[in-house]
């Protein structure tokens, strides 16, 4: 390989870009050695003209002088990729935190990935058990799918992530977890490194964790390398691989601070008007194809600024995936745990009746109107109170009660599989009157009901 020629031609430095001039054909996207003193730093290129280039360092550049050497690579960002990886931690780049992580490193993979064929895609409908009993029978996981979790400050998505990575199943199947943290404290590392820890789930999982005092610009890197693994696994080493991303609030405002460094024209609050092509580029990486067994699954969390569902970071992910799981503060001040609410929450996606029960989808529908119902009548108690009621309408407000006591309400510590899920929604919708339940149909209720 003829070797790469070093320049000093930085024409200025703005917080973590370098501006070079005098260059000889630059390639977007390729990978940088910058040399300054002592100090060697990685790094790539943002934008090019024939002779220009503006390069994103993986590092501080505090200090960094006009002088400091750049080499180009020739090559788009790689990461080592193995089997070998399974039980390990690594850094937002994807290298070994400690030396007893390192890793085979016989395979190097673009961390761009590579587009699956849109003709080659399966429709996502194999049943993924969470062990949680909002999801599985009301906002159903699918293998392939994208479902990200809405949630907000001071509400527990961190323990519900761990939970799913714990309890998620595939019945007779590989399953291997990619987890991939961005800007979360050193706290919030060690709380999921413990959790994988005593459970037992880091045999199976790969951790990339991008703290907070982490360069920024080393979060943009931080889901590609993950989603690179995770194709690795899933289409090389045929696993059923779930991805778990968050937070992607801290993603975005990493994309808009690079953007406000460049002095790109802002779109909505302030972030580039690119964004959603961007996190397009993340999300679409999640899917099931003809010809591999393995698949890539996504559930990116984000935090919605004061809970607010028309930010960008929530609203462009709406767009793009199949369906959303809603954390809400009314839940959580009742002390139910996950709070999940399902009348918010989605899954565009249905699995086989093979793979769960042919009575899964109308209870979900029978619990989902109930609870809909009950959400309508409380707020018409608080205004004529309860004496106005009939006795259905007091029926529904009791059920809705016990809905959220035995059913929302499971703790970050109880697995539920399928069976007791639908066992425990039966007998919920017991307690309503038979001639009210109208998503049930009439074998089904002579069967379960009766």
């Amino acid at each position: 390989m003829t070797q790469q020629p070093w320049y000093t031609t930085t024409h200025s430095v703005k917080g973590s870009l370098i501006f070079l001039e005098d260059l000889d054909n630059p390639s977007y996207g390729e990978t940088v050695t910058i040399k300054d003193d002592n100090t060697t730093m990685q790094g790539q290129v943002l934008e090019t003209t024939q002779d220009t280039a503006v390069i994103q360092v993986f590092g501080k550049t505090l200090g960094l002088s006009r002088d400091a050497e750049v080499q180009f690579s020739g090559s788009a960002p790689t990461v080592n990729v193995s089997e070998d990886m399974l039980g390990k931690t690594f850094n937002g780049l994807g290298e070994p935190i400690e030396e007893t992580e390192a890793h085979s490193t016989d395979q190097e993979r673009s961390i761009n990935g590579s587009a699956i064929n849109p003709a080659a895609r399966t429709q996502p409908d194999e049943f993924i058990e969470t062990g949680l009993s909002v999801i599985d029978n009301m906002t159903t996981l699918v293998q392939g799918q994208k479902l990200p979790i809405f949630s907000e400050a001071g509400l527990p998505h961190n323990k519900l992530a761990a939970q799913i990575i714990r309890q998620a199943d595939i019945p007779g199947e590989d399953l291997a977890i990619v987890f991939a943290a961005m800007g979360i404290t050193r706290d919030e590392a060690r709380f999921f490194q413990d959790e994988f820890t005593k459970t037992g789930a880091i045999d199976r999982t790969v951790s990339f964790l991008n703290l907070a005092d982490d360069p920024s610009v080393e979060r943009l890197m931080t889901p590609r390398v993950a989603l690179t693994t995770a194709e690795y696994l899933a289409f090389e080493q045929d696993y059923n691989v779930v991805t778990v991303l968050t937070d992607m609030t801290n993603y975005c405002e990493s994309l808009r601070e690079v953007s406000a460094s460049r002095e790109e024209i802002p779109g909505r609050r302030g972030y580039p008007g690119y964004m959603y092509t961007d996190l397009a580029q993340i999300y679409e990486r999640a899917g099931v194809t003809q010809d591999n067994t393995g698949s890539v699954t996504q559930i990116p969390i984000l935090t919605m600024p004061s809970g607010d569902k028309t930010h960008p970071v929530p609203d462009l992910t709406g767009y793009i995936t199949e369906g959303q799981i809603v954390l809400e503060n009314d839940l959580q001040q009742k002390d139910i745990n996950p709070p999940i609410n399902p009348l918010p929450s989605l899954s565009r996606l249905d699995p086989k009746e093979s793979d769960t029960s042919e009575d899964h989808s109308a209870v979900a529908d029978q619990l989902y109107a109930a609870y809909a119902r009950t959400q309508e009548l409380r707020e018409l108690v608080a205004v004529i109170g309860e004496d106005g009621l009939s006795d259905d309408d007091q029926a529904f407000l009791d059920f809705g009660d016990a809905f959220e006591a035995n059913f929302l309400d499971q703790g970050f510590d109880e697995r539920r599989d399928l069976d007791e899920t639908l066992s425990t929604a039966w007998e919920l919708i017991r307690t309503l009157p038979r001639d009210q339940l109208n998503k049930l149909g009439e074998d089904t209720l002579k069967e379960h009901y009766d």
